[in-house]
Order: structure tokens, then C-alpha cells, then sequence
């Protein structure tokens, strides 16, 4: 590796080598040199040295040379000159189109010679064998080894200079201009596999610029002027894409374009959105995609009828009349009819995303197929008043197809407009984006919708019709044509027909008795029905089979659904809290690298700033210097003129003089010299004021002389023109006297005249003035009229109010006195029922005070000899049959045992079961049973229910089961 003194030296070593015929060397003298880190600092001298080097790598092709020496010369020059770096490239590439031309014109056979599918792929194995096997080349493949090589390195310059300029803020424009002059390249050529290389290249680097966000001079999307250029880029890729016929690239060039929207969040120019949308209408053109292309077209009229000024009404009429062919063009039916649920979900992102393209934002949730669709497209037309900006034959064709009813005569009447339309097109006047709008690529589309409008027609009518009379029918096809028309119709249940070629003929619709509308009437009618027999009879809901084996399942399921819901809340509270730290994270990460960025910016910037204030001090103090010098060296040799002029000698030499002793000299010399300037001066104007003042007193007689001499003259002309004034007057006086007298005889019939127009405008007037006042007459009894039939309503009204709420008011007192009365009777009839519980209670502590004393009595008895007689109790009464008495009343029938009544009580509550019918020992009781629910409200009845007659089945089975034995009921 050869070592220079100076850069200068290695660039005459270089040109010595190129004389003598050693490329190689030179360039490698070159590459040593730029690649070396002693020389880091732009100088003048390198851009020398790079164009030198870029066109001995051209010369030699040596594109890996070329890229690591542009590489190396952008490190110097980035922050100190760019344009250096930017003259050095356009140099580069100049060189390469250059030699390219070149070989181009030198080949005979363009077409043959660029026959290449790639060109960076290598040599085929077939090509080899050729030109070893041949002796002689043939003229093909000389002129591929002469034009495809210069090609094959042109494209290589154009991805190393991209890959150089690549995500700097500085060389943008640069990089902007490279890119459109590799798409030029490309489409000048043909070069198909290089375009889409060459898309992916320019991808990749946008994608790399938001990957790594703390590249250093990074260019910021936010600014308008790096938004602007990386926009025109992708414009141009997309205009590009779509005159090469390269439609998917184009689709991921407008792809491109909207993220990049996206991404800023910015809207572009309307100048740039209307290219947007003209190339969306092409591409989905191509790729059959009716409805999309029906809304770009709506989307790009819209843009220019708002923004373009300069549109021309017959402009603006063919693009209204394409927004209209374009949503006729779609097919009525649903092409997503009877697919999966997969299918769907595809089809609604696809929608969704088409529609992000067009720029209508739709709602994920809802079906987009109900956004995106023909039917709503048309309405929309008409209500945002496209149909009025259309011909008059794309409106008699849009009301025939969508409004009009007619199965016999609609090919009949469409084809006439079809042919006129046809014809309709050319060229745009004011709308560049699109070079010509032909409406003829619409026909096929609109034939294809009148046969399905017409198979539609048909079958609503006609159950069954002949092959012959529909061909007949539709004149744009064959019947095979039409079949399979149909086919597609009947697939996504657009029409129901069936073609019969046996019998010849077709049959529409179901083969039932009853026709598709009455079958749907039919059907409408019974699911009515169906709705109104479930609300009179609701259905018996039957408990699941597996609610009764798992009772629990349902409740089981609750709370895992619960559970698993919560566990999702948790799952995105913590993703969001994660998130969220992250974000965190990322901004002090970033704040953190951008201070960082920002302190070495500064620092490097402080540095550059004190190294270049220094070399400029250095620089202007240099320059003084020699300044002062060449200036003394001036002064010196004009003081030895002016001495050698005046015959003086200098006083002193000049290998003797220092700069300060000439400078010395030099101002004493010119201090010398202003003195005697002054006083020649000072000379001057005294003798010039002694002229001026003899001039002056000269001149005063003669000017007085002219003054009066000219006051004469003007008099005079003064009287001249005032008689030919009065001349005048007088002439103009006798012409308007004789006038008066011509026109003297008329002034009676004038005012005859005068007089017949007022009076005839005064009865006018007066005519008028009555009907006016007529009129008004009219209108003040009608209002009065309906003011009068108004109050008399509204009166009428508030008094119906007042008596409904009279009404209202009587109906509420009536009800609360009769809550009232019923609660004053409740509380009647609870005390009344409370009285005679009162009393029963009584009475049954009377009955058991009775049954204890004659107890007690009969234990008392049973203890004394049986030859004792027994005394009555005091009171003289028998206690004996009053005691049988009370216990036969009291007691059900049994064997003898006997039961208290608050036991039976205990008894009846404790239980539960029936009462039993009453036996032939059960006895009528004139006494109130004992629940207070068994009262009825006439207590005063004669016959009452039995007393005990609601016992419970264990005492009845126990009384049953003590009867003596063989006795049996009577």
C-alpha cells in the first residue's frame, strides 16, 4: 500500500499510470488513498481525486470498487459538503448512462440483445456449451456480451448509490432523485425483474427507517419537505408500475402509499390524491374488481369537482358518466352466497382493508358487505348528485336497468345506448392524471348486466319459454353465452331457471303449482300465523334431561364463564400495565437517546464551530498580511513616481524599508498631499463665486424685459379667444330659439296627450287600489274567522280537559272512600271475629274447669266403699250428666279413652293429613268451630258445621282402631 505526502501526489501517480496503460494500479493507488484514515478531512483536492476514481470504475466496471470508495467519501464530506458528495454521484451515474448509450447504440439487435428474464443472474449452462462446442460466435450473443454487461453495471450503480443514500436526512433529495431515475431506467428498457428489485429495495429502506429509530441523521417523515419527497417517490413508482403493466407491484406501490399516510398521519396534496385514485380505477379494472373500481371512480370525481378549477363542463360530464358506467358495471348478486363461515371472515378483511385503500372508514363490527356494495354505491350517486353531471344516454340506461319493468323489449331499448355510448370519450382537457376516458370498456359489463336484468324479468312472468324466443330476445350473445351467464346467476341464487335441451326450452323458477311471489306470500302467511298460535297457546317448556342428571351443570358453567371472563380482565389489565411500562420504558429509552444524540450533536457541532472559527482567523489574519504588504509595496512604488516626477529623490531605498517605516512614509506622503488638494480647493470656490455673482447682476435687466413683453402677448391672446366665445354664444342661442318655435305648434297635442296617460293610469291606479283594499278585506274576515274558530276550540278543549279531570278527581275520591268503607268493615269484622274467639275461649275454660272438677269428683268417689252412697257437690246439682255431656260433645267417638280438647288442638297443628269423614258417633255442635278462617260473614245461620270434624288421621285411625270388637257402623 503505497503512502502519499500529499493527496495531489497520489492523483499525478494515478494519471502517470493511466498513460501508461496500467488501469488496475492507478485505481488502486486511488482506492488506497480514499480508503486511508489519514486523509478525513473534505479538501478540494478529493473531489478531484473521486471523479478520477469513479471513471476509472466505470471504465473498468468495477462496481465493488465504485461502492466502498463512495462509501468512504460520503464519511468525510457528510458533514462538511454535501454537494461535493452529491456532484460526485451525479458524476458517477452520468458515466454509467453514458457507457450504456453507448454499447446500446453500438448493438444492431436491441430486442434480442436485452433478451434477459434477470440481470443478475449468470450465464445458463446451455449458453457455455454453445460457445465452447461453436467456432464461430454468432451475432446474438456478441451483442449480449456487448450490451448486457453495461446494463448489468448501470443497474448495479443505480443500487449502490440507493444503498449509499439510503435514511439520511441530508442526501434526501439526492436519494429521491436516484430512485426516479432508476425507475426511468427501468421503464425505458423494460426491465420488469429489476422494477420489482428495485420496489423491494425502496421498502426494505422505509422499513429499516422505522426499525431503527436512533440512526444517526435521521430523516423525520413529520417534516412536510422529507414527506413530500418520499411521497413523489412512491407516486412514481406507482406510475411507473402501471405503464409497465406490472399490476401487483402497482397494487403494493399504492399499498406503500397508504402507509406511508399512515404513518404521518397526513393527508397529501389533492393534486397527488387524484394520481392516487386514477391509478386505483386501473388496477382494479385488471383485476376484475367492479364495486372497488366503481368507488375509486367515486372517490376521484368527488376530488375533482371540489378541487379542480380549471375542469371543463365536459370533462366533469365523462367522469360522472364513467362513476355511473363503473357501478352499473358491478354484478347484482352476492359472489360470497352459501360460502363459509372461513370464507366470510376473509372476504369482510379484505373488504375492510379495500376499503382503508379507497379511504372510507368502515366499523369492524358491522357486516362491511353491507357498506361495500352495489346497492348502497347507487343511492348514494343519486343523492350526492352524480346522475345530474351524466349524458342523457347513461341516464336513460341507468333508469331502464334499475327502475324500468320491461321482459320483452329491455335488450331492444339498451342496445341503441350501448352503441352510443360506445362512441362517447377522448381525451381530458384539465385532467392530466388521466390521459383519455374511453366508455366503450364498460359494454361488455353492461350487456352482461341487461341479460341478467332481463333473465330476471322474464322469470317473474313467465313460468316456461323456448330457447329460440330468448335467444331471440337478448341479440348481445349466444344462447351458449347466456347459459352460462345463467349458470353463475343460479349458483349465487340471483334467478331460479333450468334449461331443458331436450325439450328445448327453459323453466323458470320452482316446478310447483303456485308461483315464487305467491309461494313467498304463502310463507309469510303461515309464519304470521306460526307467531300469533305460539303468543294464545305458549309451549310447555319440558325440563332438560340434563338438568336433571347435572342439576348443578348450569350453575357450574356460570361460574366458570365468570371466572375464565375475569381471568381475561387480568390477563389484559396486566398486557395493558405491561404495555403501558413498556411505552414507558421506550420514552425514557428514547428521551435518554435523544439527549445523548442531542449533547454529541452539540459537542461536535462546539468542535467544528471552534475548529473552523480558528482556520478563518488564520485565514483572514494570513490575508491582512499580505494585504498590508501588497498595499505598502504599492505606496512605496508610488511615492518613487511621484518623486521621480518632481525630480526628488526617495528618501529611502527599498531593500532598507521595513513595513512599518513604509507605512510611516506612505501616510505623510498622502497627509502631504490632502493639504495642497484643500487649498487648491479653497482657491476654486472663491474664483466660482466671483462669476456667479457678475453673472447674476447681468442677467437681472434682461429677464424684467421678457417678463413684461410676455404680459402683453398674453392679453391679447386673452381678448382673442373671449370674442370667439361670445361668437359661439350667440349662435347656439339663435339655433335653440329656432327649435323652440319648430316644436311651439305640439304642445297642445302634448298635453291632450299628457293628461289621456294619467288619467288612464289613475282609473288603473284606483282599480288596483280597491282590489288591494278588496283583497285585504278578505283576508282580516278570514283571520278573524280563524282566530274566532281557534278560541272557540281551544275553549272547548279546556273545558273537556277540566271535565275529564273533574271526572278524574270524582273517580279517585269514590275509590278511596271505597277503600275506606272496605277497610272500616275489615276492622268490624276482625273485631266481631276477635269477640267470639274471646268468647269461645271462655267458654272452653269453663268446659275444662268443669271436666277437672268432675275428675276430681270421680277419683274422690272411686276412693270411698262402695256401700256409701254420694252426695251431690254444693249447689245442688248433678255434675254426672252435665260431665258426660260436656265430654261427649268434646270428644270424637272412641273406646272409651278420653281426650282433652287443647290436646286435640296440639294434635290438628302438629299434623298435617286430610280430615276424615265423620262417623255415626261424630255429633252436631251449635258451636262456632275453633279456626277463625272456617267463619263465613252470615254467622247467624241456623246450620253450621261440625265441631270436630277436621281432626287429624292419627287420632281417627286410633279412635277407628279402639272400637270393640264385632262392632261395625250404623
Amino acid at each position: 500500500m503505497a503512502t502519499f505526502a500529499k493527496p495531489e501526489n497520489a492523483l499525478k501517480r494515478a494519471e502517470e499510470l493511466i498513460n501508461v496503460g496500467q488501469k488496475q494500479a492507478a485505481l488502486q493507488a486511488l482506492h488506497d488513498l480514499i480508503t486511508s484514515k489519514r486523509y478525513r478531512a473534505w479538501q478540494k483536492t478529493l473531489e478531484k481525486i473521486m471523479f478520477k476514481y469513479v471513471e476509472l470504475c466505470v471504465d473498468m466496471r468495477k462496481g465493488r470498487f465504485a461502492k466502498d470508495g463512495l462509501i468512504q467519501y460520503r464519511i468525510v464530506c457528510q458533514q462538511v459538503n454535501v454537494n461535493s458528495l452529491e456532484e460526485v454521484i451525479k458524476h458517477f451515474m452520468h458515466l454509467s448512462t453514458e457507457k450504456a448509450e453507448q454499447a446500446r447504440s453500438q448493438a444492431q439487435a436491441l430486442e434480442e440483445a436485452l433478451d434477459v428474464d434477470d440481470l443478475e443472474a449468470d450465464k445458463r449452462p446451455e449458453d457455455l456449451m454453445l460457445s465452447y462446442v461453436s467456432g464461430e460466435k454468432g451475432k446474438d450473443r456478441s451483442d449480449r456480451e456487448l450490451v448486457t454487461p453495461w446494463f448489468k453495471f448501470l443497474w448495479e450503480t443505480y443500487r449502490t448509490v440507493l444503498e449509499i443514500l439510503r435514511n439520511n436526512s441530508k442526501l434526501e433529495a439526492l436519494y429521491a432523485m436516484t430512485a426516479h431515475r432508476a425507475f426511468q431506467f427501468c421503464k425505458q428498457y423494460k426491465r420488469t425483474t429489476e422494477f420489482r428489485r428495485l420496489c423491494e429495495i425502496i421498502r426494505n429502506h422505509l422499513a429499516n427507517l422505522n426499525k431503527y429509530r436512533d440512526q444517526r441523521d435521521r430523516p423525520d417523515l413529520s417534516s412536510p419537505e422529507s414527506l413530500q419527497l418520499y411521497l413523489d417517490t412512491r407516486f412514481e413508482q406507482l406510475k411507473i408500475a402501471t405503464e409497465v403493466r406490472l399490476w401487483q407491484e402497482a397494487f403494493r406501490s399504492v399499498e406503500d402509499i397508504h402507509g406511508l399516510m399512515c404513518m404521518v398521519k397526513k393527508t397529501p396534496k389533492p393534486s397527488l390524491m387524484v394520481i392516487y385514485y386514477a391509478k386505483l380505477t386501473e388496477i382494479f379494472w385488471v383485476s376484475d374488481s367492479h364495486l372497488y373500481h366503481a368507488y375509486a371512480w367515486y372517490k376521484l370525481f368527488t376530488l375533482q369537482k371540489n378541487y379542480n378549477k380549471n375542469l371543463t363542463q365536459k370533462d366533469l360530464q365523462l367522469i360522472a358518466s364513467s362513476v355511473v358506467l363503473a357501478a352499473l358495471s358491478v354484478t347484482p348478486y352476492d359472489h360470497m352466497h352459501g360460502a363459509s363461515h372461513l370464507e366470510l371472515e376473509n372476504e369482510k378483511e379484505r373488504n375492510l382493508r379495500m376499503a382503508s385503500l379507497i379511504g372510507f372508514n368502515l366499523d369492524p363490527k358491522r357486516e362491511s358487505r353491507e357498506v361495500l356494495s352495489r346497492a348502497s354505491l347507487l343511492p348514494e350517486l343519486v343523492s350526492k348528485g352524480v346522475m345530474t353531471c351524466v349524458t342523457q344516454e347513461v341516464k336513460d340506461l341507468y333508469h331502464l336497468l334499475e327502475h324500468e319493468f320491461l321482459p320483452l323489449d329491455l335488450a331492444s331499448k339498451v342496445q341503441p345506448l350501448l352503441s352510443k355510448i360506445s362512441k362517447l370519450g377522448g381525451k381530458l382537457a384539465s385532467a392530466s392524471f388521466v390521459s383519455e376516458i374511453q366508455l366503450s370498456q364498460y359494454i361488455p359489463a353492461l350487456e352482461k348486466l341487461a341479460t341478467l336484468r332481463l333473465l330476471q324479468q322474464v322469470s317473474q312472468v313467465y313460468q316456461t319459454m323456448k330457447i329460440e324466443v330468448l335467444s331471440r330476445m337478448i341479440p348481445f350473445f349466444d344462447f351458449s353465452i347466456v347459459e352460462k351467464i345463467s349458470v353463475d346467476a343460479v349458483k349465487y341464487n340471483f334467478i331460479t331457471m333450468k334449461v331443458d335441451h331436450k325439450k328445448g326450452a327453459i323453466v323458470f323458477g320452482n316446478l310447483d303449482l303456485e308461483s315464487d311471489r305467491l309461494r313467498d306470500s304463502l310463507t309469510v302467511l303461515a309464519e304470521s300465523l306460526n307467531k300469533a298460535r305460539t303468543l294464545i297457546y305458549p309451549p310447555v317448556k319440558k325440563a332438560s334431561r340434563l338438568g336433571e342428571t347435572l342439576p348443578a351443570l348450569a350453575e357450574i358453567v356460570d361460574k366458570e364463564h365468570k371466572r375464565l371472563l375475569a381471568r381475561k380482565s387480568i390477563i389484559e389489565k396486566r398486557k395493558e400495565e405491561h404495555e403501558r411500562q413498556m411505552l414507558e420504558m421506550e420514552r425514557e429509552e428514547e428521551s435518554k437517546r435523544l439527549k445523548i444524540q442531542k449533547i454529541t450533536e452539540e459537542a461536535e457541532q462546539k468542535r467544528l464551530a471552534t475548529e473552523y472559527s480558528r482556520r478563518e482567523e488564520q485565514r483572514i489574519r494570513r490575508e491582512i498580511e499580505e494585504r498590508e504588504l501588497e498595499e505598502a509595496q504599492a505606496l512605496l512604488q508610488e511615492a518613487e513616481k511621484r518623486s521621480k516626477k518632481k525630480g526628488k529623490k526617495p528618501v529611502i531605498e527599498g531593500e532598507k524599508v521595513t513595513k512599518q517605516t513604509l507605512i510611516e512614509l506612505a501616510l505623510s506622503e498622502q497627509l502631504r498631499e490632502r493639504q495642497e488638494m484643500e487649498k487648491k480647493l479653497q482657491k476654486l470656490a472663491k474664483t466660482m463665486d466671483y462669476m456667479e455673482r457678475a453673472k447674476r447682476e447681468e442677467e437681472a435687466p434682461l429677464i424684467e424685459a421678457a417678463y413684461q413683453k410676455r404680459l402683453v402677448e398674453e392679453e391679447i391672446l386673452h381678448e382673442h379667444e373671449q370674442q370667439q366665445e361670445i361668437e359661439l354664444s350667440r349662435q347656439r342661442y339663435s339655433g335653440d330659439l329656432q327649435e323652440k318655435n319648430r316644436l311651439a305648434h305640439m304642445l297642445e297635442q302634448k298635453n291632450i296627450f299628457q293628461e289621456k296617460i294619467v288619467s288612464r293610469r289613475e282609473a288603473e291606479f284606483n282599480k288596483l287600489k280597491m282590489e288591494r283594499e278588496e283583497r285585504i278585506r278578505h283576508l282580516l274576515q278570514a283571520r278573524k274567522l280563524e282566530r274566532e274558530t281557534k278560541r272557540k276550540l281551544i275553549l272547548h278543549l279546556k273545558s273537556e280537559e277540566e271535565r275529564l279531570k273533574r271526572l278524574e278527581e270524582e273517580e279517585a275520591a269514590r275509590k278511596h272512600e271505597e277503600l275506606e268503607r272496605r277497610k272500616k268493615e275489615e276492622a268490624e269484622r276482625l273485631a266481631k271475629l276477635n269477640e267470639i274467639a274471646e268468647k269461645q275461649r271462655k267458654r272452653e275454660k269453663e268446659l275444662e274447669e268443669k271436666e277437672r272438677l268432675m275428675r276430681e269428683s270421680q277419683l274422690g268417689r272411686s276412693a270411698e266403699p262402695p256401700t256409701k252412697s254420694v252426695e251431690p257437690p254444693s249447689g245442688g246439682r248433678q255434675p254426672e250428666p252435665v260431665a258426660v255431656a260436656a265430654a261427649a260433645a268434646a270428644a270424637p267417638p272412641s273406646s272409651g279413652k278420653y281426650v282433652p280438647r287443647f290436646r286435640r288442638d296440639r294434635q290438628e297443628g302438629s299434623g298435617g293429613a286430610p280430615p276424615p269423614e265423620p262417623d255415626r258417633w261424630s255429633r252436631q255442635d251449635d258451636r262456632p268451630p275453633q279456626s277463625s278462617d272456617r267463619w263465613r260473614s252470615d254467622d247467624r245461620r241456623e246450620d253450621r258445621r261440625p265441631l270436630f270434624g277436621s281432626g287429624s288421621s292419627r287420632s281417627s285411625t286410633w279412635s277407628s282402631s279402639r272400637l270393640p270388637r264385632g262392632g261395625t257402623e250404623q
